[in-house]
């Protein structure tokens, strides 16, 4: 009893340090995108780069981090108070917004202990598009790319020094660099307030004995959420053993055309398989995802079906395989553009694991969501401003889906009106509910959102979305929710030019963006 009880009393330990950090580097960052949007996530690892413990921050995060503390391992050996940076999708990363700062703990080793790491979505990091969210055909046009190099070195006595040659390359190559710079070093802080508070949590361990100690709860946390999953794991390998492998599809829409994204989920030995390898080949644009987002993926799908009190770490994972093939849509290769594959197809991911489940649990999986983050962007001189919009949740056994909501992959906020009137050259035209978009059913689907802008000065605006052709999916005979679209007006017109899922366009003082986001699908038939 008192072993259980010391894994439970670390799991909200470790828990609040992960939400600590992150309190401090919303009250710290310079930008909207992080302080009110909260597009960030906060994370501590082991030793080893196992996941201990995590913030209820953003599923698309989170679940991919572990990659990139992996890669920042390939920098070992460490110095205390060394901070590696890096972004590099086909080393860890997920997409170049996303940047991501691990810092390794020792607590008085000679090897690290613990690492803490935090990612956050800056609202521009270069590239042919402000805000780094645009059709490019490679990643080179997305905006700078950085494998994991040191910010920050560890002197062994004193203060650690902020390496000033790699910030200005790196400032150098982003729109608003002080702005970049205040993000970075508030994720820099992050980082210091979680490694403070380790030390603190050791030294309450009884000193130098406590650092061992603490570090063995880490792995026991790990270890118990295992055996939680199990029972869960166990039985849906027992019904796939008995009815075979379980395929479900759906299609990203991209370039003009569809293409598949496959899941087929499968018992193998002890273990799962979801297998990813008949999803179609990588495209020409920005809709590839890599590694690190389908492992997410399933991470997060696995994780709503355990018991509200599991621990979020590693052990969610374990006797777990997913297979994908590399130079696919959902395995990005270099030089593929990989800045919708985060946002979008992460949704679709969600989309076909959860469908797939739904097969064999149907009484436990709602219609899909949304499945798009309906990602906008603009900017100008001095100003750049990225924008999720929520949307309808899908119906469910448990009842109809809440309305204009983030879904499944993205946790973030809206920004306020009032602070993007303020901050930023437009004018919040319409803001509400778009009555009637989810779909039918004995339980309906949320409805989406109806967002219109109105634009101050002139500037570049990029939109990327999807689900604009079909609507998310019904479930046990629901209807499908209504498509999302967005449009430009010219001159605040009346007739709305539509826009292409994956749209790059300048507009002009007066000129206005309407977006509307897709419900959420119904489920079950209608009146039975």
């Amino acid at each position: 009893m008192g072993a259980a009880l010391d894994v439970l009393v670390h799991h909200h330990l470790f828990a609040a340090l992960c939400e600590e950090m992150g309190a401090a580097l919303l009250r710290s960052a310079f930008s909207a995108n992080i302080k009110e949007r909260r597009d960030c996530s906060c994370a501590l690892f082991d030793g080893s780069g196992a996941m201990i413990a995590q913030a209820a921050h953003l599923p698309v995060h989170l679940g991919s981090t572990p990659l990139s503390v992996q890669a920042a391992l390939d920098l070992a050996p460490f110095q205390d108070g060394d901070t590696v940076v890096l972004n590099d999708p086909y080393f860890g990363g997920t997409h170049l917004p996303d940047i991501t700062l691990v810092t390794p703990v020792f607590l008085g080793a000679d090897e690290p202990r613990f690492f803490v790491a935090n990612r956050a979505h800056h609202a521009d990091v270069g590239g042919t598009h402000p805000g780094s969210m645009g059709p490019s055909r490679d990643v080179h046009g997305e905006g700078i790319r950085i494998p994991p190099v040191r910010l920050v070195r560890g002197t062994g006595v004193g203060e650690p020094e902020l390496d000033g040659e790699v910030l200005r390359l790196l400032l150098a190559n982003m729109r608003q660099p002080e702005e970049r710079r205040g993000d970075l070093l508030a994720q820099w802080s992050a980082n210091r307030v979680g490694a403070r508070r380790l030390e603190r949590l050791a030294e309450a361990a009884n000193g130098a004995g406590g650092h061992a100690a603490l570090a063995e709860q880490g792995r026991a946390l790990v270890a118990w959420t295992a055996r939680l999953a199990a029972s869960f794991k166990a039985d849906l390998g027992r019904a796939l053993r008995r009815r075979g492998p379980v395929t479900f599809r759906d299609t990203l829409e991209t370039g003009g055309s569809e293409h598949a994204v496959v899941c087929t989920l499968r018992s193998e030995g002890r273990g799962l398989c979801f297998d990813f390898t008949e999803t179609a080949d990588a495209v020409p644009g920005p809709a590839n995802a890599p590694r690190a987002v389908t492992l997410s993926a399933v991470f997060y799908c696995l994780r709503l079906f355990l018991p509200p009190d599991t621990p979020t770490n590693d052990g969610v994972m374990d006797g777990v395989e997913v297979r994908t093939r590399p130079g696919s849509l959902v395995d990005a290769a270099y030089p593929a553009a990989v800045a919708a594959g985060n946002v979008e197809t992460s949704q679709r991911l969600c989309d076909v694991v959860l469908g797939a489940l739904g097969v064999l649990l149907p009484d436990r999986v709602p219609a899909a969501s949304a499945g798009t983050m309906s990602n906008l962007t603009f900017g100008g001189p001095g100003f750049s401003h990225y924008e999720t919009h929520g949307g309808g949740a899908g119906g469910g056994p448990d009842g109809p889906g809440a309305s204009g909501v983030q879904t499944h992959m993205t946790n973030t906020l809206n920004t306020p009106v009032e602070v993007l009137e303020t901050s930023m050259p437009v004018r919040v035209q319409r803001y509400g509910l778009r009555a009637g978009s989810g779909g039918a059913g004995k339980a309906r689907g949320g409805d989406g959102l109806v967002r219109r802008l109105r634009f101050l000065a002139g500037c570049h605006v990029g939109w990327v979305a999807q689900r604009g052709r079909h609507g998310p999916y019904g479930l046990a005979g629901g209807s499908r929710a209504a498509a999302g679209a967005a449009r430009v007006f010219r001159g605040g017109g009346v007739r709305g030019r539509r826009l292409a899922g994956e749209a790059s366009l300048e507009v002009q003082a007066g000129d206005e963006v309407e977006v509307r986001t897709p419900g959420g699908g119904g489920w079950g038939q209608k009146g039975s």
